[in-house]
């Protein structure tokens, strides 16, 4: 299924989700223009591997990649793909939280994600790259804060559109998620990952006060 909108407005205009939108937009045209060499030299300098965490652990450095890895993608639909989601689902989040919280939420659920990620893939060397496990997050909170939204939804197997609630729409992408990381879905695809993002999206936003005063006025 392929959410197109949903019904919730926005109250602000969501500069930070613009912002990350810009920058993995910009990240990506500019790994565009990187021949093969160079385009491998790139991702081994920011892209996430579990290997690579470990040995800087090891070593008591900083590891850049596990926040550099967010604003990567493998190619154009891993993009568009992820942004779209992100924008139809990030600016209420944003709304709801204000832009400081947002951008702490949106960075603590993508490392939830890659550490998740990695107890799953221990010393893999295979590059790990995209906001999938970020923007799980942001669905995650979106399914506490506005469960009963309606996302217009594309089903394209028969094509035709239906009008579904949100909590409909997430709950079939999590159980998605989670019987494909079972069952050992397509490779190449973080499961864990998205599914880590997910529940810990959820769970940071049911522990914060705000999160809790919005499921009673809502409820």
């Amino acid at each position: 299924m392929i959410p197109l909108r949903d019904s919730e407005p926005s109250h602000k205009i969501p500069f930070i989700t613009i912002t990350l939108i810009a920058i993995n937009v910009v990240v990506f045209i500019y790994q565009s223009t990187l021949n093969l060499l160079d385009l491998e030299i790139f991702f081994q300098r920011y892209a996430f591997t579990p290997l690579g965490f470990s040995q800087a652990i090891q070593a008591k450095e900083l590891y850049w990649p596990l926040i550099t890895s967010m604003f990567l993608h493998g190619g154009i639909s891993h993009l568009i793909g992820n942004m779209w989601i992100l924008w139809l689902f990030g600016d209420n989040v944003e709304d709801f939280l204000g832009p400081i919280k947002y951008v702490f939420f949106y960075i603590g659920t993508g490392l939830i994600a890659i550490f998740a990620h990695t107890l799953s893939q221990l010393n893999s060397d295979v590059f790990t790259l995209g906001a999938s496990g970020a923007i799980a997050g942001v669905m995650g909170a979106y399914l506490i804060l506005y469960p009963h939204a309606r996302i217009l939804t594309l089903v394209p197997i028969v094509p035709f559109l239906i009008n579904i609630p949100a909590y409909v729409f997430l709950v079939f992408w999590i159980l998605l998620q989670l019987l494909s990381g079972i069952m050992g879905g397509a490779d190449g695809i973080a499961w864990w990952a998205h599914i880590a993002g997910f529940l810990g999206g959820m769970l940071i936003c049911i522990s914060g006060r705000n999160c809790r005063a919005n499921r009673k006025t809502t409820s």
